[in-house]
């Protein structure tokens, strides 16, 4: 079970803490944006007698309200029994994982990709195959000759994020449709991860692997967490028009009995009539974006692609080991009383010698707390560079 390449590092950030250092997170996708108005006030508003178990599919009101918000991005022919409700976004990889694989089977994905989806294989007793993108052409999809020689008789699924977490790299109607080709010409399902949907800077309409025409292939993952900063209350969903895939689901959920009950209450009460919070949010992360890439880009040695979803970037520095760099940044360096946390990206690579110079950086901060993180990191970087006596 690898450590997480996000989190691993917490510890040195705490002691930072403790000793009166202001530590910029830069490494966790956490939003600083506030929860929608309407979710905070249901959960105020909570006046039942009994917390009781929720049906271990979700709650009905909330599967209803998806299957609405779904249309709106072209997923259709869609009802509220295609829908799970699951404990965050990572239950519904991990139960996505059970059900369509057995152990001993292999999964393909592209690296960089989210570190724990390795952590759940893992945990499902999966093989992990990676076919690599590369910063020097933006992340793009690997070529599918790639996926060909990836493929065994073992393969049983292709895992892929849209927009990508780490890279912030949207996949193009083009390379879906040749992704969806090679998943037909294989039998494979397709899991695809589209938790930052609301999150596309492209002038190109969005979509979904649900919209690609082959049902009973794809396994949907989802989550509130990032779309309504609502992390903490642990609701995701899995949706699926294969049957076979929802009734084997449904046995892990019922196994666990059910989803969080306040958490559904919340993200029932976020899904209408938040448009203009959502409209809002998209434009604050599409302006921080653009601040900070250009910032980034402006540091001697430091290159990141400009990310076209979601709010992350993984950028090159100029470094030998980004991971020593960003443990020095938290034990060694200071400025003013600050510092800065980063997540290093080689533990976003299934081969450990690639991503040894990058980090995954999450720009969830405002303007004024990015600006600042640039200034420590030119600053680290500069500081870190000079340490070698010859």
């Amino acid at each position: 079970m690898p450590s997480s390449p996000i989190r691993k590092l917490a510890p040195l950030a705490n002691e930072a803490k403790r000793q009166g250092v202001k530590v910029y997170h830069l490494n966790i996708g956490q939003p600083d944006l506030p929860t929608p108005q309407k979710g905070l006030d249901a959960l105020k508003a909570i006046d039942r007698k009994t917390l009781e178990y929720s049906p271990s599919e979700g709650l009905a009101m909330l599967r209803e309200k998806l299957v609405k918000y779904y249309a709106k991005f072209n997923i259709t022919d869609i009802t509220a029994e295609n829908i799970i409700i699951t404990s965050g976004g990572s239950e519904a990889i991990l139960f996505a994982f059970l059900a369509c694989m057995n152990p001993g089977d292999e999964m393909i994905m592209v690296e960089p990709g989210y570190a724990n989806y390795i952590s759940f294989a893992v945990t499902a007793g999966i093989k992990v195959v990676t076919v690599t993108s590369y910063i020097e052409d933006g992340f793009k999809l690997p070529p599918m000759e790639d996926f060909e020689r990836a493929i065994t008789d073992k393969t049983k699924a292709i895992l892929l994020c849209n927009p990508n977490n780490p890279t912030g790299y949207v996949y193009s109607p083009e390379e879906l449709q040749q992704l969806k080709e090679l998943v037909v010409k294989h039998d494979l399902y397709l899991i695809a991860d589209e938790v930052y949907r609301e999150f596309v800077y492209t002038n190109e309409p969005y979509v979904s692997a649900m919209s690609l025409g082959i049902p009973e292939h794809v396994i949907l993952v989802d989550s509130v967490s990032k779309r309504y900063s609502e992390c903490g209350i642990r609701v995701g969903m899995l949706v699926t028009r294969n049957r076979l895939v929802y009734d084997t689901v449904m046995k892990y959920c019922q196994a666990r009995l059910s989803p969080p009950l306040l958490g559904q209450l919340v993200a029932d009460a976020s899904i209408e009539g938040t448009e203009e919070y959502s409209k809002q949010c998209y434009n604050e992360y599409k302006e921080r974006r653009d601040f900070f890439i250009k910032g980034l880009n402006s540091i001697p040695g430091v290159y990141s692609p400009m990310p076209h979803g979601a709010f992350y970037t993984v950028a090159s520095l100029p470094v030998a080991d980004a991971e020593d760099f960003c443990r020095w940044c938290l034990t060694d360096f200071r400025m003013d009383g600050e510092t800065v946390m980063m997540a290093p990206a080689a533990g976003f690579y299934r081969n450990p010698d690639l991503g040894r110079n990058q980090v995954r950086l999450a720009y969830v901060l405002k303007k004024e707390d990015l600006q600042r993180a640039l200034m420590l990191l030119r600053g680290a970087l500069k500081a870190y560079n000079r340490r070698t006596v010859y």
